[in-house]
């Protein structure tokens, strides 16, 4: 075949990947594109911010649950493990839908390890493994964290408008999280595993 200066064969574009490509940012985070949604600018914009800060609180507790699920230990490694991970996997269904939803009102979700790790309000545990009634506090109070926040921002949110922000916090990341937090805080309970004597 004969091959032109351009790169390309009898005519036909090369199937080559254009690599290290860099530019400016379309979007800065932090900003808002107007949508059409019938929503004020300035109601998608405190919209945005409101859910980003429960975007990134979500991920580290997300992450928070798969770093327990791999380190949990002792008499109740087995329930425990499943349980951090299926809480782990409804977490990620959250993070989808917060994200989505930031993306729709027209501002830019927090996305990458470094970033969330500068926003969030969850504390730092440490890299080792815990006992498990810590580990069990440690998400118990990540959730106390987020709910708040919730609350706070459906507050803020119902005097917007934003209805669907408002839908999403209440059906899905409220509820889940109250949910969690009920068979978490079991695990919490001092109930005799055994024998229950009569006083």
């Amino acid at each position: 075949m004969r091959k032109h200066q351009n790169g390309h064969r009898n005519g036909r574009q090369k199937a080559a990947p254009i690599l290290h490509q860099r530019r400016e940012e379309v979007q800065a985070f932090g900003t808002i594109v107007k949508m059409p949604i019938a929503l004020p600018e300035v109601a998608c914009d405190q919209a945005a911010e409101l859910l980003n800060q429960i975007l990134a609180d979500t991920m580290t507790l997300r992450d928070l649950y798969k770093k327990h699920h791999w380190q949990v230990t002792g008499p109740t490694f087995y329930p425990l493990h499943l349980l951090f991970d299926k809480h782990y996997d409804e977490q990620v269904e959250l993070i989808d839908a917060v994200a989505e939803r930031i993306q729709t009102l027209g501002g830019v979700s927090v996305a990458m390890a470094a970033d969330v790790a500068e926003m969030s309000n969850i504390q730092r545990p440490p890299r080792g493994r815990e006992a498990v009634p810590v580990q069990l506090s440690r998400l118990l109070e990540a959730h106390e964290i987020l709910i708040k926040e919730t609350r706070f921002s459906i507050k803020k949110l119902q005097e917007t408008g934003d209805e669907t922000s408002v839908d999403i916090l209440v059906s899905s990341v409220l509820r889940t999280h109250e949910l969690q937090v009920w068979f978490l805080s079991q695990h919490l309970v001092p109930m005799p595993a055994v024998e229950s004597k009569i006083p």
